[in-house]
């Protein structure tokens, strides 16, 4: 485990696995840790360089009282791959990981991107009432405006730990491995509710369709049969972004919003093929 300093003082956890070729800069979701890659940190094709991190309020992270915005977390990422020098390299974000990719995009650019791998997350996350039925359902919005803000609430709550459990219990179906269900409960614990609240909040109030049609390198958007995020939503995003593809994991291959963890090997299998 090494160690970064961003540009406004926040300590951040990343592993580098070191090795030629491009790297992968692998960004993790909402609540979780860079531990969710624990099966692509050095399971990739031979000599791929690995780098993942833990967001600022996240795992080894320090967890400051400021900067819980999408934004500011696209900003540390620029902050992690200058330090490490990495003028060329593969991006892969998954849930709110892609979020932040999709920020970075917004506001960087893709000059530094040869490749990139969305996984499993909607352009628009909620349904706002300004956005027709139609268009929340295409774009995947998981929560209404009510929805969210009592979510909110409930995990700033004096039973937010229930509150925790039970959110992270939705994003599973079918029979899920005990052991797989108690390791991603227990990592969602180490983001504190005053990190992950106004967090949660800024990310679903993002609408990422207009960065869409502006990403212009290959693009490999990945979804899951058996997860709380509608395929169709993926579907949606590949169908906008230029020359985009999409592979959508089948309910018997990955049953939840976690296909690296289910099934590592097929999982590796498709994103090594798309990066080789």
């Amino acid at each position: 485990m090494h160690e970064l300093i961003t540009n406004d003082g926040v300590r951040l956890a990343y592993r580098d696995s070191g090795g030629a070729g491009v790297p992968l800069v692998m960004l993790h979701g909402w609540g979780q840790t860079q531990e969710m890659f624990r099966h692509q940190f050095g399971a990739l094709p031979p000599g791929r360089r690995v780098v993942t991190v833990d967001f600022r309020g996240h795992g080894r992270s320090d967890k400051p009282h400021h900067g819980y915005r999408i934004a500011r977390l696209a900003r540390d990422v620029l902050d992690l791959v200058d330090q490490l020098g990495l003028d060329t390299f593969d991006a892969l974000g998954w849930s709110m990981g892609a979020s932040v990719w999709w920020s970075f995009i917004d506001q960087y650019g893709t000059g530094r991107l040869r490749r990139f791998v969305v996984v499993d997350q909607p352009a628009a996350v909620a349904a706002v009432p300004w956005t027709a039925t139609a268009e929340q359902r295409a774009t995947g919005a998981i929560f209404d405006v009510a929805g969210l803000l009592e979510l909110g609430a409930a995990l700033a709550g004096p039973d937010g730990a229930r509150a925790r459990e039970d959110f992270v219990r939705s994003m599973f179906s079918g029979d899920t491995d005990p052991d797989l269900l108690a390791f991603v409960t227990e990592e969602i614990r180490s983001t504190p509710a005053y990190a992950g609240v106004p967090l949660l909040f800024d990310h679903c109030a993002q609408d990422w369709r207009d960065v869409l049609d502006r990403i212009d390198v290959p693009t490999l958007v990945l979804g899951c049969e058996g997860s709380h995020v509608d395929p169709a939503s993926q579907r949606f995003i590949a169908e906008r972004i230029p020359g985009a593809r999409v592979h959508v994991f089948p309910a018997d291959v990955a049953s939840s919003h976690f296909p690296f963890l289910e099934n590592p090997d097929e999982f590796n299998a498709v994103v090594g093929k798309f990066l080789s």
